[in-house]
């Protein structure tokens, strides 16, 4: 038994006009339902086979509407029969050697589900109980996730573990309906008069199930997409790369609880909305920001407006110039104090800063210095830091000739 096509494509054609009785999607189905049962559009007018239908029963003759973006699987006494994932028109035919259980089509999920209907088909012919159902392939918008406590997972950006309290949405997407269908998908939604399986619905365990493994497995989520180098270990990114942290948390339900291997379950995109770290990540990433101003080319500018900003306090202040040396760091001033260890003798009394002057015999400066602006010097040199107190009064009494 199985269905034989009637035509593929769109529904808009002469040929599905023609259909005064067929089942169809139910109205008022929502973005976040995942599956619904199928009902009947129309009343046979002596049209087609089907012209002794029964309740809960899918005769020969029954017309079957599958819209792009859906799948549709028939159960019969709650084991799937039947399965279409091909936008078009079908007509049931239970004793049809043409007939076929199973249309995948050419699309993306025509491995998957021939792989997943070896596993999960029963053969047979309609009993007591024959139903259709739709799956939904879109996109499931609108799932939450959150924490009222601070999750905690180690960072490569930061080199450290890092605590927050975060919440969002994510999207959704069956990309097995068998599998969703035999293995996730309570029973009392496969029953005849089921009310709909809606991911938005407070009263859905199911669903309640799957944000309790999402928040459980958040940690793991964020430690996968902070430590991957692909995405640059960037914690800062997660925000706005969507699909990248949605890749880790579909991997973390994954290794947690097969998502997709066990309930054809997979995440596609996330949103998240907050993030609230605690003081001392804060404080972490207040420092990595000020290093990563600091690196490279900008940490170079930076450091010449220091230098200069230095110079020309030192300029209009006369004794800012050890402001002007502690902007230049250690090795500016290294290569301050060579050029002044290469002037020449007459003009510059620290040929050698740390050994010249250290006696109090050593000798006056010669006439042609004025004793008072090389003290001058030395008294800058020493609010540089760059001698000792002890060097200073040594040099001074030299210079005086004490």
């Amino acid at each position: 038994m199985g269905f034989i096509k009637a035509f593929t494509g769109a529904l808009s054609g002469t040929f599905a006009d023609q259909w005064k009785d067929f089942y169809g999607p139910k109205d008022g189905v929502t973005a976040t339902t995942a599956l619904f049962q199928a009902v009947p559009k129309g009343t046979d007018a002596g049209r087609g086979e089907n012209t002794k239908g029964s309740e809960n029963v899918i005769t020969n003759g029954s017309k079957m509407i599958v819209p792009e973006g859906m799948a549709l699987i028939t159960i019969q006494d709650g084991q799937i029969t039947g399965m279409i994932a091909e936008p078009g028109g079908y007509e049931f035919k239970s004793d049809d050697p043409n007939s076929k259980s199973l249309f995948a089509g050419d699309g993306i999920l025509a491995s998957t589900i021939s792989e997943s209907w070896n596993r999960v088909k029963f053969g047979g012919i309609p009993a007591t109980e024959q139903l259709a159902f739709y799956v939904n392939l879109k996109e499931i918008p609108n799932n939450k996730f959150g924490t009222q406590s601070e999750i905690y997972w180690d960072d490569a950006y930061l080199n450290a573990q890092v605590g927050a309290i975060t919440r969002g949405t994510y999207t959704l997407k069956i990309v097995d309906p068998l599998l969703f269908v035999k293995n996730f998908v309570p029973v009392e939604y496969l029953r005849p008069g089921s009310k709909v399986f809606d991911f938005a619905d407070m009263d859905n365990d199911a669903g309640t199930q799957l944000f309790n493994e999402v928040v459980g497995t958040l940690s793991a989520a964020f430690a996968n997409y902070t430590n991957d180098p692909s995405k640059g270990n960037r914690i800062a990114k997660i925000q706005a790369d969507q699909i990248g942290f949605a890749q880790s948390m579909s991997q973390a339900v994954e290794e947690a609880y097969q998502w997709k291997t066990d309930r054809g379950l997979e995440i596609v995109k996330t949103a998240i909305l907050a993030i609230e770290y605690d003081e001392d990540t804060k404080k972490l990433l207040s420092d990595v920001k000020k290093a990563d101003a600091l690196s490279g080319a900008r940490g170079n500018s930076f450091m010449q407006q220091s230098v200069a900003r230095g110079m020309q306090a030192a300029g209009e202040n006369g004794g800012g110039s050890g402001m002007a040396f502690m902007g230049m760091g250690m090795q500016a001033a290294a290569g301050a104090m060579q050029g002044v260890s290469q002037e020449p003798t007459g003009t510059n009394p620290f040929i050698n800063v740390a050994g010249a002057a250290t006696t109090e015999n050593a000798a006056p400066a010669s006439a042609g210095n004025d004793p008072y602006e090389e003290i001058k010097k030395a008294k800058e040199l020493l609010d540089a830091g760059i001698i000792t107190q002890e060097e200073f009064d040594a040099k001074k009494k030299s210079l005086l000739g004490i």
